[in-house]
């Protein structure tokens, strides 16, 4: 009876050891397993907790478009008679995205004002009386005028020179560091010498050479020609 007892216990013995060892393999194979790679199962991995993971739906600080630099800005200033120039400076506007500044008189001109046929009218006054040129503008101070790099001058051309009601914005305003480019509008009569007596007047900024249209030009002529500065 001992000996039955002796053996039974030996082979309980032997079967708790197996499996033990077997147990023991296995917790080693799992532990050893590659968290990737060619284990035979796709691993996924969570990331979602990542501190340096951005959300879907928050941009990070970089993404998207740079933050908008401030460009170059471009003004027209113009004096216009009878309406020929004002026309011009809106394709000249309209063709480099440019911002409008009308030079008004204080004292409006009437048709008979600017009747040079008639000896007795404002402007041969005023021509023949260089003394009572400077006309008075409702308005010379341009909002934002040192933001703008590049300023269109324009204006009718009395006498073979620029019409003297933008001489008092000429005079009173600060052209450092801006290009300055004339037009005139007649219906005979070149530029002349009158964007070369403005930048004179002016005493400061970079005068281009400036252009002369005809009373009544295509929009087209003043776009291309607007558009040759690259603005």
């Amino acid at each position: 009876m001992k000996k039955i007892t002796v053996l039974f216990m030996s082979i309980l013995l032997v079967f708790t050891v197996a499996a033990c060892g077997k147990q023991d393999s296995g917790n080693s194979s799992q532990a050893s397993q590659p968290s990737g790679g060619d284990s035979g199962a796709e691993v996924i991995q969570d990331t979602s907790g990542q501190p340096d993971e951005v959300p879907a739906e928050m941009p990070s600080e970089n993404s998207g478009a740079e933050k908008e630099t401030a460009g170059e800005k471009t003004l027209v200033v113009y004096y216009s008679a009878s309406g020929n120039t004002k026309t011009v400076a809106g394709y000249i506007a309209d063709a480099v995205n440019a911002d409008l500044f009308e030079l008004i008189p204080a004292e409006p001109y009437s048709d008979a004002d600017l009747d040079w046929t008639d000896d007795g009218s404002r402007v041969v006054y005023e021509h023949d009386n260089p003394d009572n040129r400077d006309v008075e503008l409702v308005e010379t101070s341009v909002a934002g005028w040192d933001s703008y790099d590049t300023v269109f001058i324009g204006y009718p051309i009395w006498w073979g020179i620029a019409a003297w009601p933008v001489d008092s914005f000429i005079e009173t305003n600060d052209f450092t560091g801006k290009t300055v480019i004339p037009f005139c509008t007649s219906s005979s009569s070149g530029l002349g010498e009158s964007g070369e007596l403005l930048a004179e007047a002016a005493g400061t900024g970079n005068w281009l050479e400036g252009e002369r249209f005809s009373s009544s030009p295509s929009e087209e002529d003043v776009r291309i020609w607007a558009q040759g500065f690259g603005l």
